[in-house]
């Protein structure tokens, strides 16, 4: 029984009394958490150099859910991509079994006629990954059809459906410039709660207050816990604002967890970041 947890990066600057070697940050957030988003991918395709080095600081086990680079989803669409993907997966492949699913963030306005274009595209990605895809096109949150046409593309290509839930955020008034600029770039969805597959990925959305983050995720315990009781495997990932705090909130949502399941696997002890000394 095993319960991923994560954020939507491994270095922060509010993180760096954690992370005192440089060059090995990736390490030190792999002690305190065991997923993480790979967001950064989306922007440029890192070189294989640095993918061996993300795969050196990290166990096998450890879970990456990579996003697909912005010209294969957001630029083409996912039409006509062959060559930026293979690059791509080329680039990915020293992670070996840490790359947990292939992510497809699709732009909102991808919607229920571009269906065909998502059949076709995930059945050019290798078995050998997974896949998962989040939408943000509002159809696919308010009309059952288009919900259910989707579930069936993704379930004969044996992918997940990624919610990304920002209720929360989007509940009662900003608090903070920085709780704004979030509502301003995160879509603002209904709250989905279902599993497709085995492995089911959660991106939850707080706030600044740890604890107003705390008590909005309380629905997805029970959730979660299910999950679990079915023999699924999730995955989950704690964001807030700013996300100073989600390093120390992804461990707390699964000691939360494991308080109420105690047979769960423990996290990893964090690397102590300070000499041992005998008194």
């Amino acid at each position: 029984m095993r319960l991923h947890v994560g954020c939507a990066m491994w270095t922060h600057a509010a993180w760096q009394e954690y992370q005192p070697i440089p060059a090995e940050r990736l390490r030190h957030y792999a002690s305190w958490c065991t997923a993480v988003e790979g967001n950064t991918t989306f922007y440029a395709t890192p070189t294989r150099n640095t993918v061996q080095s993300w795969a050196k600081q990290t166990d096998p086990d450890f879970r990456f859910v990579i996003k697909l680079p912005k010209p294969i989803t957001h630029e083409r669409r996912l039409h006509g991509a062959e060559v930026e993907l293979r690059t791509f997966l080329d680039a990915m492949q020293p992670l070996g079994p840490r790359i947990h699913a292939l992510w497809v963030q699709l732009p909102g306005s991808f919607g229920p006629t571009d269906l065909g274009t998502l059949a076709g595209f995930l059945r050019t990605l290798p078995d050998s990954y997974r896949s998962a895809v989040e939408v943000r096109h509002p159809a696919f949150f308010e009309n059952d059809s288009a919900a259910r046409q989707l579930e069936q593309v993704l379930a004969r290509a044996g992918a997940e459906w990624v919610p990304f839930d920002t209720t929360l955020l989007f509940e009662g008034p900003a608090e903070s410039e920085v709780e704004a600029e979030a509502r301003a770039k995160k879509p603002r969805v209904p709250r989905r709660t279902r599993a497709l597959t085995e492995f089911p990925i959660v991106r939850y959305h707080g706030r600044d207050s740890a604890g107003r983050t705390i008590a909005g995720w309380q629905p997805w315990l029970d959730i979660v816990i299910a999950w679990l009781r079915e023999g699924r495997s999730p995955t989950v990932f704690i964001h807030t604002p700013d996300n100073a705090s989600a390093l120390h909130l992804a461990r707390r949502f699964h000691d939360e967890v494991r308080a109420r399941l105690p047979e769960l696997e423990p996290l990893p002890e964090p690397i102590p970041t300070e000499p041992m000394t005998l008194f």
